[in-house]
């Protein structure tokens, strides 16, 4: 056979990252396989002990024999502490192991999916991350690694004695039907309870983040209505499934019962019979007792399977959604120059797309203002020209590259975005304008001083240390919207993109991003400006006009607002008023 063979993965293995990670320890899912195994084999040792109690002790009534077996027999249990102790050790450490290797990238992904997402309920991925890693170092595993053994203990038994081996047998089939028929019932039911818990829990806290609103106009005893008939129908579905799960524990329970019994009764009609020794009657139990344990141990904790093994797909699902950008890709740093090819922006549950066909070239250094009606797709276009926009066909070129390709942590300090409702986090001043980063007092006060914010901010009783609470709680709306424009300016970017800067800003406000558009424009920045404000419109060196989704006008300033202003029967093609893009 020419070459050599390599052994490959299991195809398992090799279906997601998530299982791959999970490839990764099985070194330590052996090591753990193998103290099992020693510790099973240990578990034989109470049953020897009992057998030699009674038939070799007791009959012979040797007190010497009884210490050294009694001395042997603590000596096994000691390395069966000792082996227990091990493979949890072994597990809880895999399993920090697991999440530190995981969580970085459950971080980017949630981030991701919730950007995507534009809004929706933020990402379970952490708590699906904690609750896999707590089922991988629980009980539940241990009972997957003691389950291959029951046939061992079952053969022992039949050994003791045929008749107690197929009764154990029969109780093993029963233990195993109550678990499929377990599974069977209670997946749907915890699924159904587990989203209505989490679907309730998010919509209530997203709409108490509007609590002032809430209860300036008396809207709490409408949210309490609405919050009580989410909560009943999530205790419902709890209801169902927890009373699906309590009846098959209570059938669990009457089985060991009856098990425990029952071994005992028909072992003492052998010993009755003269087939059987005391000794071993107890011993049977005893090992029946312990082949059962896996199983009622899988049963009584087949919940945290169920919903250990949603949160794995969940997992997998984002991961595979959102795989992690090359760290080698790197690239210098862009120009400003940006270009769309054919873009159509859509988003779930809406027909007609946002954007149809946008199509445009914007050399490095230009101004442009966009202009057009709400909702006729002005922040949707800011969106994708970052990419931030989950859903949109086209291209969106980003010196002449997909602006997907680029690595984001590399691409984030080339751009500014100060989005139409300004976030601010919380932290300090100089954090918020520094982007959470290392604080360069040099860089901040710089995109101060081009935000008109820095008089305002020494003004604060502790200057740029000054502390502005969760979302910036503590400042007026158009202070927020100012620090939002030194946060999109900091660092000298190349593109910047500000959707609708001068909102919420008086006309002081006004006049300092006026001179932050020139400061740009003169270092030959690419700027992008959403407004509906002539003043801002007078710096743009190009203006384009949405509508309805289209890109309606697009030309040099003066000639684009001069058709604006021209009656609609004498208003040129869009075409006139475009100048050449390449």
């Amino acid at each position: 056979m020419p070459g050599k063979m390599l052994m490959k993965k299991p195809d398992f293995f090799k279906r997601s990252e998530l299982a791959a990670s999970l490839w990764a320890f099985r070194q330590e899912f052996l090591v753990v396989g193998l103290l099992s195994f020693l510790t099973n084999l240990l578990m034989l040792a109470p049953t020897l002990y009992m057998l030699q109690l009674f038939d070799r002790v007791l009959t012979s009534q040797n007190e010497l024999t009884l210490l050294a077996v009694s001395l042997i027999t603590l000596f096994l249990f000691g390395v069966l502490a000792l082996s227990e102790w091990l493979r949890s050790r072994v597990l809880v450490r895999a399993g920090m192991r697991f999440d530190q290797q995981l969580s970085t990238r459950v971080f980017n992904g949630s981030f991701q999916a919730y950007l995507g997402a534009s809004g929706s309920t933020p990402s379970r991925a952490f708590a699906d991350l904690i609750l896999v890693r707590q089922f991988l170092t629980g009980s539940g595993v241990f009972a997957l690694f003691d389950a291959p053994w029951a046939p061992i203990y079952i053969a022992v038994i039949f050994f003791l004695h045929p008749w107690l081996g197929v009764l154990s047998l029969v109780f093993v089939v029963v233990q195993a039907a109550l678990a499929w028929f377990g599974h069977r019932r209670t997946v749907a039911p915890s699924e159904e309870a587990t989203k209505a818990g989490s679907e309730t829990t998010s919509d209530l806290q997203s709409k108490l983040r509007n609590t002032e609103v809430l209860e300036s106009m008396g809207m709490i005893g409408n949210l309490q209505k609405r919050w009580n008939r989410q909560y009943a129908d999530w205790m419902g579905k709890s209801a169902l499934a927890q009373g699906i799960t309590h009846r098959i524990t209570a059938w669990s329970k009457f089985i060991r019962y009856s098990q425990q019994s029952l071994a005992l009764g028909a072992g003492a009609l052998l010993v009755i019979d003269g087939q059987l020794t005391p000794g071993a009657m107890i011993a049977a139990n005893v090992l029946m007792a312990r082949a059962l344990a896996p199983i009622d141990q899988l049963v009584s904790t087949w919940r945290g399977f169920v919903a250990c093994r949603a949160a794995f797909e969940r997992l997998e699902k984002l991961l595979d959604e959102f795989p992690e950008q090359d760290p080698a890709v790197t690239r210098v740093g862009p120009t400003g120059e940006i270009s769309l090819q054919g873009v159509v922006a859509s988003v779930a549950g809406r027909a007609a797309p946002i954007l149809k066909n946008i199509s445009f070239s914007v050399p490095a250094g230009t101004v442009v203002a966009v202009l057009g009606p709400s909702g006729s797709g002005k922040s949707t276009l800011a969106r994708v020209m970052l990419g931030i926009w989950p859903e949109f066909s086209g291209a969106v070129l980003l010196d002449g590259l997909p602006v997907q390709g680029w690595n984001r942590l590399d691409l984030g300090p080339h751009l500014g975005y100060l989005p139409q409702d300004v976030e601010l986090f919380e932290g300090s001043i100089a954090e918020n304008i520094a982007r959470l980063g290392e604080v360069d007092a040099r860089k901040v006060i710089a995109a101060a001083r081009s935000a008109g914010m820095h008089e305002m901010i020494l003004r604060f009783a502790k200057g740029y240390d000054t502390p502005i609470g969760e979302a910036g709680s503590l400042l007026s709306g158009g202070q927020r919207q100012r620090i939002g424009l030194a946060r999109a300016i900091y660092g000298d970017p190349w593109l910047v993109v500000l959707d609708e800067p001068n909102a919420n800003l008086d006309d002081a406000g006004e006049a300092a991003l006026l001179r932050t558009l020139r400061e740009l424009k003169a270092k030959g920045k690419t700027v992008f400006l959403v407004t509906h404000r002539p003043g801002a419109v007078a710096v743009a060196d190009r203006v384009m006009v949405l509508r309805e989704g289209e890109l309606v006008a697009d030309g040099p300033r003066d000639a684009v607002l001069a058709t604006l202003r021209r009656p609609p029967s004498a208003a040129p093609a869009r075409a006139s008023a475009q100048p050449a893009c390449a």
